[in-house]
């Protein structure tokens, strides 16, 4: 059977300062009807750039197309005009971007932009068109079709906003679909939703699906075949099953071993070699009944952090994990008193710091640091690496003289596996890992004893991740390190943390050991959450049920309000309904 498209001997380039940048080179591949083919590789690997390069999305210049061919349903789009292409852009091939909020138009209603397709590709009348997006609206799961049709993207939830662009992307039952990185931006719950929805529509459709995504777990629940792509090449291709049982590539190899995975005993961690003598007696950090509450105006009050209580040991990791909105980043930041809590204590070694004046938490700060999820939006711009780590030392009045300074920070640089003349540079100079690493150098400048890790590696490619757990992790092995590990990539949380804190909606509804959490979960919101990580394994993805879920019911559905944290075997703690 002819495949639906062809890409014979693709060569992308951009044009750059005069000097030719290729980022696609000879890619080759096939799509059949019906099938999955699923791109994977680390940013700069050329995914992207061959998806957009079908698409004819690249602006032109700088991109051009050097060389090959884009056979698609046997007439070639690279000899098509922009005319002849927006005929075929949403009628013959849809696409799913990224990032939902910005592929919406936000001063158009999410009605209007899934009928704009349908009457200018199907010919459809006003009315035609609408009621056909409201049944595409039901289609991917958003209730209350008729309401939502009139409301705007700002309305939507990320996982709602993305339902709305597969039912965009499909309203047209186009041949093929692309799905450029469609669930890198979701918690692993609406995750979940998204690609059992991507399914469910293939299925009723026959449509065709090119998935770009570096999530292995993802290909392996979702693709049928699978192309590896490094440096603008492809360096392997096969079935899904034969990339993940016997792949014969160094860099597929790389990358299936970068992280741990869900199934796999975490490794037993060896003692800090570094320990500040602190009171067996009691906790180093320990959190009561901590409340966060924002104002939104209008008699709403947002309960951000709702009476949450916790402890970390000592040199411990306390991994706190959760969807979205949870309240785990608000908890990590109120710790800190970066928000000023509405109610609750927290102690650092049986001090409370709730009570400490600005100018005390001033000094307060050097023992306590963070590590943010954004390593370029958490870099001055304008300062080079050397005043970025620098500026720690000059609040804390520990710079010393201006040489004793520069030798500090490149100390730092060399302490996380930079290269010290990098004291020079500017942030854009850097790649997102080594951004990563310039904003725990920052951390350390002050030699703190704790650190709150909000998401450090959510904006990482899986290979950069794994680099920046065992440098974190070296780090506290050296240095007697305490951490507030935050994160959503559960995978990674169960193999860095001593202990697991699950949180939903302002909440801690589980608190155990990582290995008993994993192994034994009672709230049934940790469960769900557990049952929806990938696993980057076909034969356990395969058997997984799979289960459409609508959309999520607002509100307390594991009525939070009314239950309490109990201790239901040592360490082990579970929300329960009080009585």
């Amino acid at each position: 059977m002819e495949p639906i498209l062809q890409v014979k001997e693709l060569s992308v380039s951009f044009q750059s300062r005069g000097e030719e940048v290729q980022a696609v080179r000879g890619v080759s591949f096939e799509i059949h009807k019906g099938e999955t083919l699923g791109i994977v590789g680390e940013s700069g690997s050329g995914k992207s750039v061959t998806a957009r390069s079908i698409m004819r999305l690249l602006p032109s210049p700088p991109s051009f197309i050097k060389e090959g061919e884009i056979v698609f349903l046997g007439e070639n789009l690279v000899h098509k005009t922009e005319k002849e292409m927006e005929h075929i852009r949403g009628r013959d091939i849809g696409m799913i971007f990224q990032d939902p909020m910005t592929s919406l138009n936000p001063t158009m209603t999410i009605g209007t932009q899934i009928a704009e397709s349908l009457i200018k590709h199907q010919h459809l009348s006003k009315k035609e068109a609408e009621t056909q997006a409201m049944d595409m609206l039901k289609l991917v799961g958003i209730r209350n079709s008729e309401a939502r049709y009139h409301q705007y993207p700002h309305e939507f939830s990320g996982g709602m906003r993305q339902r709305v662009m597969i039912a965009m992307a499909l309203a047209c039952r186009p041949a093929l679909l692309i799905a450029d990185e469609p669930t890198t931006a979701l918690d692993v719950t609406i995750q979940a939703q998204i690609l059992n929805l991507m399914k469910t529509m293939q299925q009723r459709f026959g449509t065709s699906i090119l998935l770009i995504t570096h999530d292995l777990g993802v290909v392996a629940g979702m693709c049928d075949r699978v192309v590896v792509m490094k440096d603008g090449e492809i360096v392997e291709t096969g079935t899904t099953e034969e990339i993940f049982a016997t792949p014969r590539h160094p860099y597929t190899l790389k990358l299936l071993h970068a992280l741990p995975r869900l199934d796999e005993k975490k490794k037993a961690k060896p003692a800090p070699l570094v320990l500040t003598r602190s009171d067996n007696d009691r906790p180093f950090i320990e959190v009561r009944s901590l409340k966060k509450y924002f104002d939104l105006g209008k008699g709403n009050i947002l309960k951000a952090v709702n009476g949450v209580s916790f402890h970390i040991n000592r040199g411990e990791t306390l991994g706190v994990v959760g969807e979205s909105g949870c309240g785990k980043s608000t908890t990590g930041r109120t710790i800190l008193r970066l928000h000023e809590p509405t109610g609750g204590e927290v102690l650092y070694d049986g001090m409370s710091i709730n009570r400490l004046s600005a100018k005390e938490m001033k000094i307060m700060r050097r023992y306590m640091q963070m590590i943010f999820q954004d390593p370029y939006a958490s870099l001055n711009p304008r300062l080079r690496v050397l005043d970025i780590i620098g500026e720690a030392l000059d609040v804390q009045k520990l710079a010393g003289s201006k040489l004793e300074r520069q030798k500090r920070v490149e100390e730092l640089l060399d302490m996380v596996g930079l290269d010290p003349s990098f004291a020079m540079r500017y942030p854009h100079e850097f790649s997102g890992g080594q951004r990563q690493r310039i904003g725990i150098a920052r951390a350390l400048a002050v030699n703190p004893q704790f650190i709150v890790c909000d998401e450090p590696l959510s904006a990482l490619d899986v290979s950069i991740q794994a680099q920046v757990v065992k440098l974190l992790e070296e780090l506290q092995h050296r240095l007697g390190l305490t951490y507030l590990f935050i994160a959503h990539d559960l995978s990674m949380v169960k193999h860095i943390s001593d202990r697991v804190a699950v949180m939903y909606m302002g909440k801690i509804v589980e608190l155990a050991e990582s290995e008993e959490l994993y192994a034994n979960p009672l709230h049934d919101y940790t469960k769900t959450l557990l049952a929806a990580i990938p696993v980057p394994d076909p034969r356990i993805e395969s058997k997984k049920k799979r289960v459409l879920m609508d959309e999520q019911d607002e509100g307390d559905k594991y009525n939070l309000e009314h239950s309490e944290l109990v201790e239901v075997s040592k360490g082990h703690w579970v929300a329960l309904p009080t009585k």
